[in-house]
């Protein structure tokens, strides 16, 4: 479609671009550590051998030579320079014009373009053609001599940086017999990367995994030593691989010394082909709590190093440590960051779904290891349960509860369930911060009464995953600080003084309208109890809404004030509440003045619960006040 403003036909012009300026915001914005380029020249190295390896299987006469295919890097410290060295497939004049005189032309991508219908295609990682170009991140200038395989000419590239290149023809003895040497004339500030130590350290993180051997020598060395041997202990078979070279990859990969609980080892294949191989520590890495709750997962792509920072594993899975070899995963420009793609969810959820299923058999056949692995990360796999819906079912079936019958041990959900009494049709469980503080509260006291197990949940992420949970296996969780206990339908199994609910001719019911009327709105209601056997009163959270834990912790955040007045439940069958009843229908209008014992026990019964539940009362000076007025009346 033509506008309607244009009467002739536009001439076409391509786009003019200032070539130094573009290659300077290129270098320097694409990448962000300098010590990538390295990581860059090792990979185009490995693509060159690879390249090699497959043209051979089909003309074996361009393996001229018997010599291993390889890397070596030669440092000199002296001459400020630093050489990357490769006996793979070269490069004739056209190929070094064409693949390092364009930017972001890859000489790789053409040839997986032209391998593409190959049953053995290459497994090559350089496909943007802009890696090389990081050199200049470090290097005054930089020279490429590459003599392509079955070739008997040699060429060489020369560039500052700054917009242009020559290309020359260069002696047959400056290179392998087939193969390229890439040499970088460092800048000043870029002179520690002549130095050996830091070339170990660059290739250790990034490239030791490598598909071929690297070899390093300095200029005073006269014989290169070995930093890698091509192998990569995840792309092994799990039968070939001991315990003892487990544990020294999970040393390597995790920082840590323990002995790894759970290790998952394993390749993937079909549409998408990859090597995992993970470890679950039996102890706990120093950043588990980090606020940032990032994975530890390295990712590779074709055994070359990409990053340990992007999230395989979900935050509730942060624990695990290892790494992700991926043959198919496509990268940007940088490497530094994956494109978001379906392939890349595709393993995230493959995986997750994998490292659940083997924490699943580790509790089923091996609990007392598995248990350690709950002592260490429970809290943080509980995190599952409130942000990850679409594994919650799993999650239920590995987490673990202390509860009020198992105080000493960990029990799951179904075991749990299995044992629920007749009538009882829910899973009850009390909130607090401490297990000590979860078994003393009031509120299991006619639970216990009734041997009703209830969950001890102590974990901060627990006031927020059971307000979310459905149930399970049907059973619904409820508090036992929310609403009515609803313990009528299971007959208590130890004698006890627990009420039945007050009537109007009850002197209960009359206790119940006082402290009603006496306590005005700082309660919602008062009612007797059913889950009171030992203690005078308690508070709990109305039928509807949050849990008293939980109203705690947005209380916190929402400048202390609560978000809903609680219930006082009350035992009637409590010697200090039958007093109070008859000291009511003793008294009459006197116990109804404002002050009178019975108006000051009434608010003191409220001060102990608000103790009983772990808070103060809500005017300090009142209760003390109040409370030195009824001993008065007691000793003096």
């Amino acid at each position: 479609m033509t506008s309607d403003a244009i009467e002739k036909p536009a001439d076409t012009h391509a786009f003019q671009a200032e070539v130094s300026r573009l290659l300077h915001m290129m270098v320097h914005s694409v990448y962000s550590n300098r010590d990538i380029f390295l990581r860059e020249l090792i990979s185009n190295a490995a693509d060159a051998c690879e390249k090699l390896r497959w043209m051979a299987l089909a003309d074996p006469g361009l393996l001229s030579s018997d010599a291993p295919l390889g890397i070596t890097i030669i440092a000199d410290k002296a001459a400020r320079t630093l050489c990357v060295i490769d006996n793979g497939i070269g490069m004739g004049r056209q190929e070094l014009v064409d693949n390092l005189g364009t930017i972001a032309r890859s000489g790789t991508r053409a040839f997986l373009d032209e391998a593409s219908d190959a049953p053995d295609r290459a497994r090559l990682i350089g496909q943007f053609g802009v890696g090389f170009y990081s050199a200049f991140m470090v290097a005054s200038e930089v020279e490429v001599v590459s003599r392509k395989a079955g070739s008997d000419e040699a060429w060489a590239w020369t560039s500052d940086g700054k917009g242009t290149f020559s290309v020359a023809q260069a002696t047959l003895d400056s290179v392998p017999t087939h193969g390229t040497r890439v040499l970088l004339k460092l800048s000043p500030e870029s002179e520690t990367y002549a130095e050996t130590t830091t070339i170990e350290r660059i290739v250790e993180e990034y490239s030791a995994h490598v598909p071929v051997p690297i070899r390093l020598a300095d200029s005073s060395e006269a014989e290169a030593r070995a930093l890698t041997d091509g192998s990569a202990l995840w792309v092994k078979p799990k039968s070939s691989v001991t315990k003892d070279e487990y544990k020294d990859f999970y040393g390597t990969v995790s920082g840590q010394w323990d002995e790894p609980a759970l290790t998952v080892h394993y390749k993937a294949e079909g549409r998408l082909e990859y090597s995992v191989l993970l470890f679950v520590p039996s102890m706990k890495p120093f950043d588990l709590f980090d606020p940032s709750r990032k994975g530890r997962i390295k990712l590779y792509v074709r055994r070359i190093f990409i990053s340990d920072d992007v999230d395989i594993l979900p935050a509730w899975a942060r624990f695990v440590r290892g790494v992700i070899d991926s043959e198919d995963l496509p990268l940007n420009l940088s490497r530094e960051m994956l494109q978001t793609n379906p392939m890349l969810d595709s393993i995230r959820k493959a995986v997750t779904s994998r490292t659940l299923s083997e924490l699943a058999k580790l509790a089923e056949n091996e609990p007392e290891t598995f248990e350690k692995i709950w002592e260490a990360f429970g809290p943080v796999i509980k995190e599952g349960l409130y942000e990850d819906f679409e594994r919650r079912d799993d999650l239920f079936k590995i987490v673990r509860f202390k509860t009020t019958q198992s105080a000493d041990r960990w029990r799951g959900l179904a075991e749990i369930v299995k044992d629920l009494k007749e009538n009882q049709t829910r899973i009850f469980y009390v909130l607090a911060d401490t297990p000590q503080r979860a078994a003393a509260s009031p509120h299991l006291e006619g639970f216990r009464a009734r041997d009703i197990e209830v969950l001890l949940l102590t974990d901060p992420v627990d006031a927020f995953w059971v307000r979310t949970a459905l149930g399970f296996n049907g059973k619904p969780f409820q508090s036992v600080t929310q609403g009515a206990a609803d313990l009528d339908a299971i007959p208590p199994v130890t004698k006890t003084d627990e009420p039945a609910a007050p009537t109007d001719g009850d002197p209960s019911a009359g206790l119940i309208a006082y402290l009603k009327q006496r306590l005005g709105d700082r309660v919602s209601d008062v009612r007797a109890s059913k889950r009171l056997a030992e203690s005078a009163a308690c508070l709990v959270a109305p039928d509807v809404g949050p849990d008293r834990a939980y109203e705690k912790i947005v209380s916190r955040h929402e400048g202390g004030s609560p978000l809903q007045k609680p219930v006082l439940e009350i035992n009637p069958g409590h010697t200090l509440l039958k007093g109070m009843s008859r000291g009511l229908a003793n008294g009459g209008a006197a116990a109804l003045s404002d002050d009178g014992i019975l108006d000051d026990a009434a608010h003191l019964v409220l001060a102990q619960a608000r103790v009983m539940d772990g808070e103060v009362p809500e005017d300090t000076a009142d209760f003390a006040r109040r409370l030195s007025r009824v001993m008065e009346r007691l000793f003096v």
